[in-house]
Order: structure tokens, then C-alpha cells, then sequence
């Protein structure tokens, strides 16, 4: 089965395949050579002229509104553009900004903080980072203890966060700080800040993970003052906007697109290392196939629901779940095509692009946290959904 991403579905009108073929020739003539295929993660400075291309072009936000600069594209328009982009091999913009707190400043914020923030967004000028974990307070975001305390016109910050992505480079922090800790339940005494990376009393210490990069950072704050104007949403409104947010990015950590591209490569790399001609490893890439096929059909459903604001409330934790655990099974079918080859610290050539098969798997481990972990996710559709107890 030859897998093209274009090709799963066939309801794309005469004019979705207009704009499909317009995409993809943008694509192809625009994104610096050097950022397709990349064997490794891309740093935000390096991503920065692509994301500039796709904002004057006007397609940077396609899910926001035109009155805020964005393309006010209809949901197939935004699937046929992510699609393509994928397809080609280049980068998606960090959705930090685009797609977690972009909507949600459009959603929740002030007239003067949709002024002052969505423009540098749209742009890519500011690099935007989510300042919610943090030592005690990972998955069980109501225990954080970042503290928040208003004096003046001013909130005085003190606290650490931590396993933040691209906090060693983010201009700007949408950060769950604790601004009532008498509340009960500990999640009613919660506000959102939006945080200027630059000021001072801020210490940032980026990590090193498995996979060979520093992807995270943590920061310490330290009598940080922040201006009562940067209050998002309300006092101790922050686990309302959080929840805004999450739902988002269970949607994006969970995308069909890794196992899309991992089950492609495992393909090719199989027939060059000899492990197409065991029958165990192809079926179990037809497994992997079939389950795809069934996860792209939901995916589409949820995310259509999900742009009509009528999706339950099952359907980012199932997609976190399921779309997690599909690309980190990709994973390992990849690393099995490779055979001995697979551990090497050096790239599989592959006409498509060179591909480090080490770094893909570590890559696809922290899926079982982030966007909450799995057990998180579970527990979400099991007392929520399913109304179960907790013992």
C-alpha cells in the first residue's frame, strides 16, 4: 500500500484541489530547501523565514479569524494546508502561539490584549512558550505553586516551572500561576499571566534530553513583577482558560502525521535492510496501516466537530491516546526495518531525506506525557465522560 496523504480521502471538491495544488506549489517553491526532511528538530530562530513566508502569503493562521489577520479558512482548507506542508517534508510553524494561546487571547482577551499580541504572533516575531509544569505539579497541574500575588498595578511572581518547550528561546510565557492558594478545590484559586520573558528576576536554564537536544527549559522567577493588564481572562479564571488550551494541543501532540510518515519510511527502509521479506514485519505493517486508515477517518470527524465547537468532551483525550500510541508504535516498526542499522547515532539515507531513527523513537517516547499523560487522559474519560468513582 503506497501511502499519499492527499490521496486518503476523496472528498475534496474542485475547488479544495485547486487550493491543494496552489498549496503545494507554494510549498515547494517557498520553503528553504534546508528545512525539509530535517533530521532533527528545528530551533525557533531557524523556523523563522518559513513562518514569515506562509504570514505574507496569508496562510500562517488559517483557523483565525480574518478580522484578526487570520485566513479565516474553512476546515478543509486548514486540513488541505497542514496536509501539504507535511507532505512536502517542511516544518509546521510552533504552535505555542498560533493555535494555543493566539485563540484563546482571541477567545478570552481584552480588546487592548488582541492589539498588543496577535500581530507579533501572526508574524512569528515573538516566540511564545506554556509556563504550566513545574516540579510537583506535572500532570496534576492543580498542585502548581507558582505564586502570584497582586501589589499595586502589579502581580509579584515567585515560583519555577519547568519541562517548558522553548523557554530558552520564547520572548513571551502564557503561564498558570496560583493566586488564591486558600481555594477549594485547589484549581479554583488558579490565574493565567501572560509574562514578558525579559524581565527581570526571570533565570532560564534550558535541558538537555534523551534525544540530544534542549528542547525544555526551566525558569525560576524571582519577585517578578508582571503588569495587571497581562491578567488573562479574569482572577482565577486560569483553569477555564487552560482547559482551552489543552484541548488544542491534545489534538495537535496526537496528529496522524507521525505514524503517516514513520509507516512511509519504515517501508522503504525495509526493502533496503531485507526485513520486507519477513512476514512478521509486514504484518505488522499492515496492523499499523489498517489502524491508521480507521484513526486519519476519526481524526478528520473529531476535527471537524471540533471546529463546530460541538465535539464531547472524549474526543481530545481519545485522540491524545490513540494518535500517541499509533506514532509510537510507528516508531518502533521504523527501528525494526532497520534492523542493526537502527541504533546507529547515524542517518538511514532515504530518497525522500536522511532519517535518524534513534532520535525518532526517543522523539516519540515523550508522547505519553505531554498534553498530559496518558493516565491523566484515561482518567479525564473515565470520571468526566463515564461518570466512574474514583476508587
Amino acid at each position: 500500500m503506497s501511502w499519499d496523504i492527499a490521496s486518503l480521502f476523496s472528498d475534496d471538491t474542485e475547488a479544495d484541489r485547486a487550493f491543494r495544488a496552489e498549496v503545494r506549489d507554494f510549498v515547494r517553491d517557498n520553503c528553504p530547501p534546508e528545512l525539509k526532511r530535517h533530521g532533527f528538530r528545528i530551533d525557533p530562530p531557524a523556523l523563522k523565514p518559513w513562518h514569515r513566508r506562509l504570514y505574507e502569503r496569508g496562510w500562517a493562521a488559517p483557523h483565525w479569524p480574518k478580522e484578526y489577520g487570520g485566513m479565516g479558512a474553512t476546515l478543509t482548507q486548514q486540513i488541505i494546508l497542514f496536509e501539504e506542508i507535511v507532505r512536502a517534508g517542511a516544518p509546521t510553524p510552533y504552535p505555542h502561539g498560533l493555535n494555543f494561546i493566539g485563540p484563546i487571547i482571541i477567545k478570552a482577551g481584552t480588546e487592548e490584549q488582541k492589539a498588543r499580541f496577535l500581530p507579533s504572533i501572526l508574524s512569528g516575531e515573538a516566540t511564545w512558550c506554556q509556563g504550566y509544569s513545574e516540579a510537583g505539579a506535572g500532570s496534576d497541574l492543580a498542585s502548581l505553586n507558582t505564586r502570584a500575588v497582586l501589589d499595586g498595578d502589579h502581580f509579584v511572581v515567585n515560583g519555577h516551572k519547568m519541562w517548558t518547550t522553548n523557554g530558552h528561546y520564547a520572548d513571551w510565557m502564557f503561564a498558570l500561576v496560583r493566586t488564591d492558594p486558600e481555594a477549594k478545590p485547589r484549581h479554583a484559586g488558579i490565574s493565567m499571566l501572560l509574562i514578558d520573558m525579559r524581565t527581570p528576576g526571570i533565570t532560564v536554564k534550558p535541558i538537555q534530553t534523551l534525544k540530544g537536544d534542549a528542547e525544555f527549559a526551566e525558569e525560576f522567577f524571582d519577585n517578578v513583577r508582571v503588569p495587571q493588564e497581562n491578567l488573562l481572562g479574569g482572577i482565577n479564571q486560569g483553569w477555564r482558560i487552560a482547559g482551552m488550551v489543552l484541548g488544542g494541543e491534545r489534538f495537535t501532540t496526537g496528529h496522524p502525521r507521525y505514524a503517516l510518515v514513520y509507516l512511509n519510511q519504515a517501508r522503504q527502509i525495509a526493502k533496503e535492510t531485507g526485513a520486507w521479506d519477513n512476514p512478521t514485519f509486514r504484518a505488522r505493517l499492515t496492523e499499523l496501516e489498517i489502524d491508521l486508515l480507521a484513526f486519519l477517518a476519526y481524526y478528520r470527524q473529531a476535527a471537524k466537530l471540533h471546529g463546530a465547537n460541538a465535539a464531547p468532551l472524549s474526543m481530545a483525550p481519545v485522540i491524545k491516546i490513540a494518535g500517541g500510541g499509533l506514532a509510537q508504535r510507528s516508531s518502533e516498526l521504523l527501528m525494526l526495518a532497520a534492523g542493526g542499522r537502527g541504533p546507529s547515532v547515524e542517518d538511514f539515507p532515504l530518497q525522500s531525506g536522511p532519517v535518524n531513527i534513534g532520535s525518532e523513537l526517543f522523539e516519540m517516547r515523550r508522547l505519553s506525557i505531554g498534553s498530559g499523560t496518558l493516565e491523566i487522559n484515561r482518567n479525564i474519560i473515565a470520571k468526566r465522560v463515564l461518570g466512574l468513582p474514583d476508587e
